[in-house]
């Protein structure tokens, strides 16, 4: 027996199914058994229409755990009728690679049609081993099938990734679960139809809930509650919701530090606040909470929050979220998620602006893309001896020593606007104030002076004093 005549009896063993897992045992047999996936798998539908008249073409499958990658490859491959070769990107390499691909070869030079390889957790292969799979790719030896829970942008290199199809499965909704449940358990044959099992309908909501879209997921679960369950005479196999309890700890959470997941959940949390949701908000960093991610992360970017989406609406909201990301690094977890919870529930409850934001990026623009203004000799250093002989300070006017702590003065030598106050929170009171200081609109009108002059009569002294 070499490797080949391994892996078709593997996957074609029927003899001990019985003693297989239940997911396992499960596996589809047919398009029509592929749950959750109809845009692939639909009578009509692409995929299927090419796979049914035999033109294959190499494609990625990528998605979470359990929702029908590898059953899918095994359906192509059984409705092809190619011959069908499958790695483990895990525990093969180039070794068990380079005999699949040399075998293709012959085949195809014999003028059989294109070998079938799935290879399995593909995202495992490295540059090297996924470059060797790309010459006979590119001439028809193999016909490639990639399964992988990582984003192909991500983990495939460009030229494997434009040598195929991708497709995104996405997990099991509510609906196919419990399609799969009720399949485990009337399927004689090939599920739990046999032992006569009833689950109680809470039960049943607690398995679909703790599978969490994985349908590999549900069924091992489902068995584990079955084998566990006590057993009275002449009545059924009885799973409640406390067993199901009982035996499962955790559900199936989707969530990683460095994959899709990560990025996915720390931008809705990120827009979840800017939204002014507080509930979306918190419900996301209970993901992450929950998923193991470093709270210094979340306290991170909640100070970045707190200056770009909150800013002068609130100016108390930087010091807090600063305080808050303070006090996770003194307080460590799981009480910080406490002080992640009320500076998330605080900025996503605060008015917003993004006016700081705004501002920065027009005048970071200006200087990258327009002549450098220089500065105004009365605004330049006076520290060193002899800058008061080029003119440096001549004519500046002290703020402090006119009404209301402001004197119309050039601090810009062409007219420029980069910061423009929202109508949010306390910065209405910067606006007001910016009507009483027309700084650049002035310029035209007034020239630097080395005298005193008073401020402008406007009914007294502009009120710097914050709104209650």
């Amino acid at each position: 027996m070499d490797l080949f005549d391994t892996e078709v009896s593997d996957d074609s063993a029927t003899a001990h199914d019985s003693q297989r897992p239940l997911p396992y045992r499960l596996r589809p047999r047919g398009f029509d058994e592929v749950l959750g996936q109809p845009g692939l798998t639909a009578p009509g539908s692409a995929l299927r229409r090419a796979v049914e008249r035999g033109q294959l073409y190499s494609l990625i499958l990528f998605g979470p755990p359990g929702c029908g990658k590898t059953a899918l490859a095994q359906v192509i491959a059984a409705t092809s009728g190619a011959a069908f070769r499958r790695l483990n990107a895990v525990t093969g390499g180039l070794p068990q690679l380079k005999p699949i691909l040399a075998e293709a070869a012959r085949l195809r030079a014999a003028g059989r049609p294109p070998t079938l390889l799935f290879v399995d957790e593909i995202h495992r292969f490295n540059k090297v081993q996924q470059a060797a799979l790309l010459p006979d790719t590119e001439r028809g030896n193999i016909v490639l099938i990639g399964a992988s829970t990582e984003n192909p942008f991500h983990s495939l290199t460009p030229p494997l990734r434009s040598r195929s199809q991708l497709y995104r499965l996405d997990p099991l909704g509510e609906d196919d679960l419990g399609r799969l449940l009720d399949l485990a358990l009337t399927d004689v044959d090939r599920g739990l139809g046999a032992l006569s099992v009833e689950v109680t309908r809470s039960a049943r909501a607690t398995l679909i809930g703790y599978a969490n879209g994985d349908g590999r997921r549900l069924l091992a679960s489902l068995e584990l509650c079955v084998l566990g369950a006590e057993a009275t005479t002449g009545a059924p196999l009885r799973v409640t919701e406390d067993e199901v309890r009982r035996h499962l700890q955790y559900g199936g959470r989707r969530y990683d530090r460095s994959g899709d997941e990560h990025y996915d959940t720390i931008s809705a949390f990120i827009k979840s606040v800017r939204g002014s949701d507080p509930d979306a908000a918190v419900y996301w960093l209970a993901k992450m909470i929950e998923g193991g991610e470093d709270p210094r992360f979340i306290a991170r970017r909640l100070v970045i929050l707190a200056a770009e989406d909150v800013g002068l609406a609130d100016p108390a909201a930087l010091p807090l979220a600063d305080a808050a990301f303070s006090a996770v690094e003194r307080i460590g977890m799981p009480e910080a998620s406490l002080i992640l919870s009320e500076a998330t529930l605080y900025l996503a409850t605060a008015p917003k602006s993004n006016s700081a934001t705004v501002a920065i990026g027009e005048a970071a623009r200006e200087i990258r893309e327009r002549p450098t203004l220089a500065v105004p000799l009365h605004l330049r250093d006076t520290h060193y001896r002899g800058a008061g002989s080029l003119g440096h300070g001549v004519g500046y006017l002290y703020p402090h020593d006119y009404p209301g702590h402001w004197v119309p003065q050039i601090y810009l030598p062409e007219t420029r606007s980069f910061y423009h106050p929202s109508d949010q929170g306390f910065e209405r009171h910067i606006a007001e104030c910016m009507k009483q200081r027309p700084t650049n609109k002035l310029r035209d009108a007034i020239e630097p002076s080395d005298e005193p002059t008073t401020a402008p009569d406007d009914g007294g002294p502009i009120d710097n004093t914050p709104p209650r």
